[in-house]
């Protein structure tokens, strides 16, 4: 190696050891909790809050139906109650989505007879120990899933008057339980109906529901806003470094003497001139063992990047993530690049990226 090349290499060793933080400064300039943007943006696949939020109201509408089964329909105008938001609360309480309904619309007249002379499909049931037939007004239809139903996180937080279809599927989620077919259909759990009413037990029944449900979704939920803050560094990144540098997410890289023929992953990867950085995102509010992992795992994850001439970066973020300190601080040691989950954070990925992908 000449004086040029040795003194070019100790150069570029020079500019990016800046950017390997230890534990404390990382935290000196980490966010902690989930920034209000993100939470904002992931609101829409994050329904628990917006359900929880609207749960007195719901409680009411059902509270006030005492005189007949489908007065359910007149209450929820009167409240003016968004009718996909109605439904996605019976949705989560019996346990029968767009899946469960999508197999009973294609089967539906096998399981709900048609009745002449209008050759509409009905369903027998029990309320109140009176024996009711409710005539279905759209049902069945050509394909059904939860845009359909408006219930999906694109389509929940829109509002959506009652319909003819959005009633057929109530009485459904309302009453199946008491019908004939309830087996044979997988409809149990549809059996709120029977509480209309009764404010006590409706209020019981719900929230011990509900409890449920929302310990099932915490995973989800956290879930959800590290594709979010993923998606969001991917976005920064795409702006800030322009069209030169091939950035993927949820992408693999091939190394040599790595065990998996299909490539190490990694949730970022930045790439020019066939040199590439992986980069690993973790936000973590509450504590859990993922960064645990990370942890174990970093060692040797940088050994194999520089050995393929690559390099590896962290964005670590949350106070879940900063009461695991010998996790954070192991992960600081063996990484070429950290940083927190803030926009000024994501310049120094960045100029990390430029400075590496030269």
């Amino acid at each position: 190696m000449n004086k040029l090349t040795l003194l070019i290499k100790l150069m570029a060793n020079t500019r990016l050891k800046k950017y390997r933080r230890n534990i404390n400064e990382l935290r000196e300039v980490a966010a902690i909790w989930w920034p209000e943007e993100l939470l904002t943006e992931s609101a829409t696949a994050s329904i628990i809050p917006t359900l929880l939020k609207r749960q007195e109201q719901f409680i009411s509408i059902l509270t006030l139906c005492t005189q007949s089964p489908e007065q359910v329909f007149e209450v929820i105008n009167a409240a003016q109650f968004s009718a996909n938001l109605f439904l996605k609360h019976l949705v989560i309480l019996a346990d029968y989505g767009g899946e469960p309904l999508s197999r009973l619309n294609k089967n539906f007249q096998a399981i709900f007879p048609v009745k002449k002379p209008d050759n509409k499909s009905t369903m027998k049931f029990s309320w109140r120990e009176k024996d009711y037939v409710y005539q279905f007004k759209k049902l069945p239809i050509k394909t059904l899933n939860n845009k359909k139903l408006g219930i999906d996180g694109s389509t929940l937080m829109n509002y959506q008057p009652l319909d003819d279809f959005k009633k057929d599927i109530i009485m459904i989620l309302l009453y199946g339980s008491s019908t004939e077919v309830s087996e044979q259909a997988g409809l149990e759990k549809c059996e709120i109906g029977a509480l209309l009413g009764r404010k006590q037990e409706l209020d019981r029944y719900i929230k011990q529901k509900y409890i449920t449900v929302s310990r099932i979704t915490g995973g989800a939920t956290a879930n959800t806003l590290g594709q979010v803050a993923q998606k969001t560094v991917i976005k920064f990144l795409t702006s800030y470094l322009g069209k030169n540098y091939k950035i993927t997410s949820n992408a693999k890289i091939n190394l040599e003497g790595y065990e998996n023929n299909l490539g190490m992953p990694f949730d970022i990867v930045v790439e020019k001139n066939d040199k590439m950085v992986g980069i690993e995102v973790s936000f973590q509010v509450t504590t859990n063992s993922t960064i645990e992992r990370k942890a174990a795992q970093a060692k040797n994850r940088q050994r194999l990047m520089h050995e393929n001439g690559y390099k590896i970066a962290y964005i670590i973020d949350g106070a879940g993530n900063f009461q695991r300190s010998s996790a954070i601080t192991k992960i600081c040691q063996y990484s070429d690049c950290t940083i927190a989950y803030r926009k000024t954070e994501f310049k120094v990925l960045g100029n990390f990226i430029r400075d590496s992908l030269i």
